[in-house]
């Protein structure tokens, strides 16, 4: 009977001794007994990994609790050994304490390790050499892929340090108000992509009658035409056919410069990462968030940059990035973007709960509150230094925070424009997100996940429950992974040509 008891018992996690629920982390049969600390609980029903089971009655109404937190609360009665989902566990909103900066503490600092990677003429250090060929509307998207489907990899054999020439494409610059706030946020992540360090060179292509029109975006973006960045407009220079070869002949032309750098070892604090969790499950908040955080705690101390985002999607857990503000501008800056949050989807006749998205409840997560409490474990436990806007240019150091939505292509778009030079990836059901010019580094949940998807996931952190792997040591693996993805080895979804799709600018403002 003791022998039984141990098996099952290793078949659930409590993560925290106040939790409401516990958490299967393998497949449970109706009427199985737990043994949870000498108290047994008998399941109700099957339950699959990644899912909740209360592990004391709940009265309708009571909030429920998962790391400690309310994840939400009781639509009705729920009995010790039921499963605990959307089916009884309803989304309210809650007064939370964000006792700003009542969780700082004094920074950590050790000797920064390092990569090989590009220094730029400004002292920018890139983890790619790419040369970029960027539309500014979708009516140039074409005639942008076709310039870059020209530069093969025999065609670039001649110039070894350069890693591909890259079209970045979207589906917005037009149908859109020409002075509105929708057309200055494209126009600032089009000039980040433009500037970022991970390109050595960049064509722009425009149609010429779009509302984003090629003149403004210089203006308004402060750049200037160089050798190094060279605009086109389609209808200005005689079509498509005559655009494309002049684009051509503009790429050709910075290949030599951009071949001439090469790489050379440079500190881990030039390294900005951006941080994003898609197809998250129930495992999320357990195993690759927290062995992210502490990724990121390393970086931190060794005076690198993390960047949190997806504001929908910390919805909930605010208060846990408040208590670390260094500053009440900082924290102010974060609750105001909350705020604008709610009011927007209420604009819209939504509410912040329409995330989680359904495979994310598949896996085992119900609501926005328990969803955005492990989203949060991926930055770590540094101070939180500084909150931007969508797409703003990132000049702090250590862990900062950028609102963006919570639809993961448009969030790292923002994050690159605003200076990422890696993105770090957490997923549970399984995401193939790929992100030119910065390599996207692929974490996953759980075992089951990484061997079925294996050609698309970097590095497993289910074996934090499979093997009782230490979360600090999963951290040091990620790492010693980012530096080595940084220094050049190719991510998974690099390997399988991914990433010249993603560039996917956040639209605001009505379509005309």
């Amino acid at each position: 009977m003791n022998q039984a008891v141990a098996v099952i018992r290793k078949a659930f996690l409590r993560l925290h001794p106040q939790d409401d629920v516990v958490i299967a982390i393998r497949p449970l049969s109706a009427h199985s007994k737990l043994d949870d600390s000498g108290q047994l609980i008998e399941l109700a029903q099957a339950i699959t990994p990644g899912h909740k089971i209360a592990s004391r009655s709940i009265a309708a109404g009571e909030p429920v609790r998962r790391y400690n937190q309310i994840i939400g609360f009781a639509r009705q009665a729920i009995l010790a050994g039921e499963h605990v989902h959307s089916h009884n566990l309803a989304f309210d909103n809650f007064d939370r304490d964000y006792a700003i900066g009542a969780d700082c503490k004094a920074q950590q600092s050790m000797e920064a390790s390092q990569f090989m990677g590009y220094v730029r003429a400004d002292g920018r250090v890139a983890t790619r050499n790419y040369i970029g060929v960027i539309a500014t509307v979708n009516c140039s998207a074409s005639v942008s892929k076709f310039v870059a489907a020209h530069f093969t990899a025999e065609r670039l054999a001649a110039y070894p340090n350069v890693d591909g020439v890259v079209p970045i494409t979207h589906a917005s610059g037009c149908g859109m108000d020409s002075d509105g706030a929708g057309i200055e946020l494209l126009r600032k992540t089009i000039a980040g992509y433009a500037r970022h360090p991970n390109f050595a060179a960049v064509v722009i292509i425009g149609l010429g009658c779009e509302a984003n029109q090629m003149d403004a975006l210089f203006l308004s973006q402060g750049m200037d035409e160089n050798p190094l960045l060279k605009p086109l407009v389609i209808q200005s220079s005689g079509g498509s056919r005559k655009t494309i070869e002049a684009a051509i002949d503009a790429v050709e032309s910075m290949l030599p410069a951009a071949n001439a750098l090469k790489r050379q070892p440079v500190s881990a604090s030039h390294l900005t990462i951006g941080l994003q969790c898609g197809g998250s499950d129930g495992y999320s908040g357990i195993t690759a968030n927290p062995a992210l955080g502490a990724a990121c705690d390393i970086l931190v101390a060794q005076g690198g940059t993390v960047i949190l985002s997806e504001t929908p999607e910390i919805y909930g857990a605010e208060h846990l990035l408040t208590r670390r503000a260094v500053s009440e501008e900082v924290a102010n800056k974060l609750i105001a973007r909350i705020r604008w949050w709610e009011s927007y989807t209420a604009r819209n006749q939504g509410s912040m709960d329409n995330n989680p998205s359904p495979g994310n409840k598949a896996g085992g997560l119900t609501t926005i509150l328990e969803k955005s409490l492990g989203a949060v474990a991926k930055a770590g436990s540094t101070n939180l230094r500084q909150v931007y806007e969508y797409a703003e240019t990132v000049c702090e150091k250590g862990f900062v925070f950028m609102d963006t939505p919570g639809y993961d292509p448009v969030s790292a778009t923002g994050q690159v424009a605003g200076g990422a030079n890696l993105i770090c990836f957490t997923t549970g059901r399984g995401s193939v997100y790929g992100c030119k010019p910065a390599p996207s580094i692929k974490l996953a949940t759980n075992s089951r996940l990484y061997q079925q998807m294996r050609e698309d996931m970097d590095i497993n952190c289910g074996d934090i429950i499979d093997r009782d792997v230490p979360v600090a040591e999963k951290g040091e693996a990620i790492f010693a992974l980012i530096l080595r993805v940084a220094s050049g080895e190719k991510t998974k979804s690099e390997a399988l040509g991914m990433g010249h799709d993603e560039f996917v600018p956040w639209q605001l403002g009505a379509v005309m």
